[in-house]
């Protein structure tokens, strides 16, 4: 089984086996992106991709806000059908099923949106085929909004280990061609009443990539 096929699988079944507004990550109301969101689009035409978006409601959220561009990918299939049944027109979100790391984009986005993809990325050349993706799917002047369990937060999640972050460190690791305009902590709580500590970091593209 090929890495992507065993990634696509784990979350499938992690999807099937919790569901959709049970899993660990889920929000009813994901108002810090939101927040993060708006400060960094200067108008509803900004293009957003949420990446790792699965069943999150960001998208439809956005679209209640006026957004008209927004893309959701994930690899899980069971977690798009889930976001899709939740919304009235979800052929107005485009959606994109693809394992991030075989992922090929084919367009540029204004706003990149992550919350907690990065943070699975515990081997060095998965966090460097993911700089190059934001660097290649991000327009220039663009915004990245990318959210990691902080230095407190969990060691795993869903069976699988993270690496936790500082903001500093998690701008840094982001490398250079990017500019950090803001950055925090907040707390998460699980829908089984636990409380994650988290921390996020906006950061504008400076330009194109020189890959």
């Amino acid at each position: 089984m090929t890495n992507m096929k065993a990634r696509a699988a784990h979350w499938n079944e992690r999807y099937r086996s919790v569901g959709a507004e049970h899993v660990s990550w889920f929000e009813p109301e994901p108002n810090q992106s939101l927040a993060l969101v708006q400060l960094v689009a200067a108008d509803h035409n900004a293009s957003v991709i949420d990446i790792g978006g699965g069943a999150s409601s960001l998208a439809g959220c956005l679209l209640e806000r006026g957004h008209t561009d927004v893309s959701v990918l994930d690899v899980s299939k069971e977690a798009l059908d889930a976001a899709k049944a939740r919304l009235p027109k979800p052929e107005l979100v485009t959606w994109i099923q693809a394992d991030l790391l075989e992922w090929t984009p084919d367009r540029r986005w204004r706003i990149w949106h992550d919350r907690a993809v990065f943070h699975f990325l515990t081997e060095q050349r998965d966090r460097a085929t993911y700089r190059s993706l934001l660097h290649r799917a991000i327009e220039p002047g663009g915004a990245a909004i990318i959210a990691t369990f902080g230095q407190d937060g969990p060691t795993s999640c869903s069976g699988l280990p993270v690496a936790r972050y500082s903001v500093e460190a998690l701008a840094a690791e982001i490398g250079p061609g990017f500019t950090l305009i803001g950055s925090g902590g907040y707390d998460h709580h699980t829908p089984a009443g636990v409380t994650q500590k988290f921390a996020w970091v906006v950061l504008r593209a400076e330009g194109t990539s020189p890959n």
